[in-house]
C-alpha cells in the first residue's frame, strides 16, 4: 500500500494464536499503565489512553484487565517502573528499522536488541540514524469487503468522507483500505468513518516510512522477516517499524 511498509501489512494479517495472547496482553497492559500514569485515567482527556484501550479491545483483552492496568497507572501504585526507549538501526540489505520499547532494565534490553540485529546481519545504530525516514501518523484500517459494511467500498466515496473529516490520504488494496491522518486527527477521522458505516479493523498512532526500500533478494527478504518477527516477539518491544517492500510472490516463497 502507498506510503506504508510491507511489514505493517504483514503483522496485521498474522493470526494471533491463543498461546500468544498472554504476551499481547502484557504489552498492551504496559501501554495502558504508562498512558494512565502520564495523562490520567480518563480516556476522554487522555488520547494516548483512549488509543491504548481501543488496542486492548481489538486484542480481546478482558475489561477487568484493562481497568486494573489503568488503575495501577493512574493510582501510582508501587510496581515495575517502565522506561520508554527508542532504538534505531539497519536490518539486512540496509533496511531502516525503528523500535519502540518499554523496559525496567535498559542495559538488558539494549544488549538483547543489539544481539538480534547482529545475528541477522544488521546493526543497531546511533540515535537519529533512521528516524528521519519515519513520520508520525494515524493509520486507520478498514475492511473494504462488501460483506463487512453491506456494500462495496468505492474509493472515491471513501476518499471524500476521509478528506472531509481531516484525513491526509487513503490507499486501497483488494478488500482492505488504509486511511492516513495526522496523529492529532486520528480520533476525529475514526469517528467520521464509523458514522459513515465503514467497518474498522484498527486505528492507531504509528510511524510511517516516507520512502520504502524494495528488497529483491530472497535470502535478504527471509532474514528481514525473521528479524522483524524476533523483534516483535521480544518482551520489551512494543512496536517495530521498517521501510522494506517485498514482492508478494517472494513473500509467498519465503512463507
Amino acid at each position: 500500500m502507498s506510503g506504508h511498509s510491507k511489514w505493517a501489512n504483514i503483522k496485521h494479517k498474522k493470526a494471533k494464536v491463543d498461546a500468544q495472547k498472554g504476551k499481547v496482553f502484557t504489552k498492551v497492559g504496559r501501554e495502558l499503565i504508562v498512558a494512565a500514569r502520564q495523562g490520567g485515567a480518563d480516556p476522554n482527556s487522555n488520547f494516548r489512553l483512549k488509543i491504548a484501550i481501543q488496542k486492548a479491545k481489538e486484542n480481546n483483552m478482558p475489561n477487568d484487565n484493562i481497568q486494573r492496568a489503568i488503575q495501577r497507572g493512574a493510582g501510582g501504585a508501587e510496581g515495575t517502573n517502565y522506561e520508554e526507549l527508542t532504538y534505531e538501526g539497519y536490518g539486512p540489505g540496509g533496511v531502516a528499522i525503528m523500535i519502540e520499547a518499554m523496559t525496567d532494565n535498559r542495559n538488558r534490553t539494549a544488549g538483547e536488541i543489539r544481539h538480534l540485529f547482529s545475528k541477522s546481519g544488521g546493526n543497531l545504530g546511533e540515535t537519529g540514524c533512521v528516524s528521519w525516514i519515519f513520520e508520525p501518523k494515524g493509520v486507520i484500517r478498514l475492511d473494504a469487503s462488501p460483506e463487512a459494511s453491506g456494500k462495496a467500498v468505492e474509493e472515491d466515496e471513501l476518499m471524500l468522507v476521509a478528506l472531509d473529516s481531516g484525513a491526509l490520504d487513503i490507499a486501497m488494496e483488494e478488500d482492505e483500505a488504509e486511511v492516513y491522518t495526522l496523529p492529532e486527527e486520528l480520533e476525529t477521522v475514526r469517528q467520521a468513518l464509523v458514522d459513515a458505516g465503514y467497518a474498522l479493523l484498527s486505528a492507531e498512532s504509528t510511524l510511517v516510512p516516507q520512502n520504502t526500500m524494495e528488497v529483491t533478494d530472497k535470502e535478504v527478504a527471509a532474514k528481514l522477516i525473521k528479524l522483524m518477527d524476533a523483534l516483535e516477539d521480544h518482551d520489551d518491544v512494543q512496536n517495530a517499524y521498517a521501510n522494506f517492500d517485498i514482492d508478494d510472490d517472494m513473500m509467498d516463497q519465503i512463507g
